[in-house]
């Protein structure tokens, strides 16, 4: 907690993560602030503030300010939605005006800001040791909400080479580095020692130094533990191609590491329960499973395509031929239609097949002859609320309305009766 005072509050909007209608509020500049703004950048520096300098991704560098998400708290009992950057100022956003100059105090989400400490400065110690090691740069990075991602300068990177790394930077945990921050004026010729891809355009004020006592000294804006004895323990999930000539390699730290041992715990015992066995069988008994499955699938289609050709032979083999066959089918497939199409013919037959729910969606052919087709083609797809496209005497789609199945058969009972006998 830090007890400040409202500066301004500006009627503002906030347009949420996930998209959607922007929410009206207002931002709020506090005197001071201990909530961390996203995107990086620079924040005064001092007591309680945010942080500054511009945080980059490590030894090597990158093209963009430390992708560290923001904080969130209360301001009184306000809370606070969403923390950016302006300048020199952070910007609070608050569902509530607040009285500038009034005395206010400020609470952090400790949990958020614990889990962003604990990547970042996990972020910092993989990225110093990659290089030292096997000289991989780490040219950007991302700390996301489940899982982070380094970019390492390099097309590949080897199963022994992450298992190496995992070992590596474990160690230095276990030995309880200490990580400091430093603050230099922006003159300080030691600047020239830190590894930097360079300040901000509008950076001002002095430079923030992070350093891991012996292994890494960085610029950098961000939050971060104050021992590596904090972090717990690093998990390296393994590598993922990234862009050209680049690799991603994906981990976890500190509380996430525990997370997703009793994700994976528990997800485990569900799967021990459904299969009758112990995990040490799991795998075995979805390939046979998965096999199973397959072979029922197989046989399933041999039946269904057997099926569509009785169907087509029973309409063939009455005696007085019609114009319009119409048929419905809560399982069945575009193959299932295109081969009852096939088997009847289409020179003389209009033919409206569904398949799927009738009251959800599906999928429909319209078949027959081809100027009919190509008029009643869209006017069907209309009707069913769906799309569809077609050629040489076929119009065949999805259907999002499969109830209105009867208007399209009137529409083409009225269709087929208003055609002269030898059409």
């Amino acid at each position: 907690q830090f007890t400040t005072r409202v500066v301004s509050c500006r009627p503002a909007e906030l347009r949420p993560e996930g998209g959607g209608e922007p929410v009206r509020g207002f931002h709020v500049v506090l005197e001071d602030t201990i909530l961390f703004p996203e995107g990086g950048g620079q924040v005064r520096a001092g007591l309680g503030r945010a942080g500054a300098g511009l945080g980059r991704a490590g030894p090597g560098g990158s093209d963009a300010p430390c992708p560290q998400p923001d904080d969130r708290g209360l301001i009184g009992d306000v809370p606070v939605l969403r923390v950016t950057r302006r300048g020199p100022e952070a910007l609070h956003f608050v569902p509530a005006a607040l009285e500038p100059g009034a005395e206010v105090l400020l609470s952090l989400d400790w949990e958020r800001r614990f889990d962003h400490m604990q990547q970042h400065s996990g972020q910092h110690l993989i990225t110093a040791i990659a290089e030292q090691m096997f000289g991989f740069k780490t040219t950007s990075w991302e700390l996301g909400r489940q899982r982070s991602v380094i970019e390492l300068d390099t097309p590949s990177v080897t199963a022994e080479q992450v298992e190496a790394l995992e070992k590596s930077v474990n160690e230095k945990i276990r030995d309880r580095v200490p990580v400091t921050v430093r603050e230099l004026s922006a003159g300080d010729p030691e600047i020239e020692t830190v590894k930097s891809r360079g300040l901000p355009d509008d950076h001002v004020g002095p430079v923030r130094v992070v350093d891991i006592k012996g292994i890494d000294s960085n610029m950098c804006c961000g939050t971060h533990v104050s021992n590596l004895s904090d972090l717990q323990v690093i998990k390296l999930l393994g590598v993922e191609k990234g862009k050209k000539n680049k690799t991603n390699l994906v981990f976890l730290a500190g509380n996430r590491v525990l997370k997703s041992i009793e994700q994976s715990h528990s997800t485990e015992k569900a799967l021990t329960s459904l299969l009758k066995n112990g995990p040490g069988e799991h795998v075995e008994a979805v390939r046979r499973l998965q096999s199973s499955v397959k072979l029922l699938q197989k046989n399933n289609l041999n039946l269904l395509r057997d099926i569509a050709v009785l169907i087509a032979r029973d309409f063939k083999s009455k005696p007085a031929p019609r114009q319009l066959f119409v048929l419905h089918r809560k399982e069945g497939d575009s193959e299932f239609m295109n081969i009852i199409a096939n088997e009847i013919g289409t020179e003389e037959t209009l033919l409206f097949l569904t398949v799927g729910d009738e009251k959800e969606a599906g999928l429909f052919l319209l078949a027959g002859p081809v100027e009919a087709v190509e008029n009643l083609g869209p006017r069907v797809a209309e009707l069913l609320g769906g799309k569809g496209a077609g050629k040489r005497g076929r119009f065949q789609g999805k259907a999002a309305k499969m109830s209105r199945r009867g208007e399209v058969q009137a529409l083409l009972q009225e269709f087929v009766s208003h055609q002269k006998p030898e059409a």
